[in-house]
């Protein structure tokens, strides 16, 4: 998914004021997939070449007029390594990975994603232990929200439900720029009445405010 530059600044905007009135980091986060699912190729191509010998062997009984006979061993080995080969190209495509890949698997592989871009961006290293990761996997349909250690502690996790509304609402109508804004938004609040700023001190941007897109 592409943004212009103005979604980003749109974006980047929206995480400023949000980011105001609290110590905390808001880190948004777009990518394609969370994993490569490798093994939903070997399944697509397993499924195919299995479709592909019963075709066959069923042709054979069935339509022997035709000419053909499974007798042929070379004929039927190559039809069945063609279906192979083709059934794993189709595993690399999101519909079919979607279909072959259990909901469990998919939810362990974006927590498991975020976990790692937690890492990777620095927000476990923000100075009150503030930061907040909003993960939008797009192969997977799914949002995962990550916090921090002390967000965690005094923040019930059910907070964030009305955040993945938005989110997802703004994706299945085709608005996700001003629904991620919207939950950015909610965000800034949310961490505001548990981390306001201290008025007598500072209020450091601990992170960029940009929108991490791969």
């Amino acid at each position: 998914m592409d943004f212009s530059d103005h979604d980003q600044e749109r974006i980047q905007q929206s995480i400023r004021e949000a980011e105001r009135h609290t110590r905390g980091e808001i880190v948004p986060m777009i990518i394609q997939r969370s994993a490569r699912y490798r093994e939903t190729q070997y399944r697509a191509g397993a499924g195919g070449a299995f479709f592909a010998l019963s075709a066959l062997l069923t042709m054979d009984w069935e339509w022997m007029s035709w000419g053909w006979h499974a007798t042929n061993a070379g004929w039927l080995l190559l039809a069945v390594f063609a279906s192979y080969g083709l059934g794993f190209w189709l595993g690399t495509f999101d519909p079919v990975i979607r279909v072959l890949t259990s909901n469990e698997r998919m939810a362990y592989k974006v927590n498991l994603r975020a976990h790692q871009a937690f890492e990777e961006h620095g927000l476990h290293r923000t100075e009150l232990g503030t930061g907040v990761l909003i993960l939008i996997s797009l192969l997977e349909h799914r949002i995962e929200i990550l916090t921090d250690r002390v967000i965690l502690e005094r923040i019930p996790p059910e907070t964030w439900n009305t955040m993945l509304s938005l989110i997802q609402e703004g994706f299945h109508k085709g608005n996700p720029v001003e629904s991620l804004s919207q939950a950015i938004t909610h965000c800034g609040e949310v961490l505001a009445k548990f981390f306001p700023v201290d008025p007598t001190g500072p209020n450091p941007n601990e992170l960029p405010n940009n929108l991490i897109s791969r």
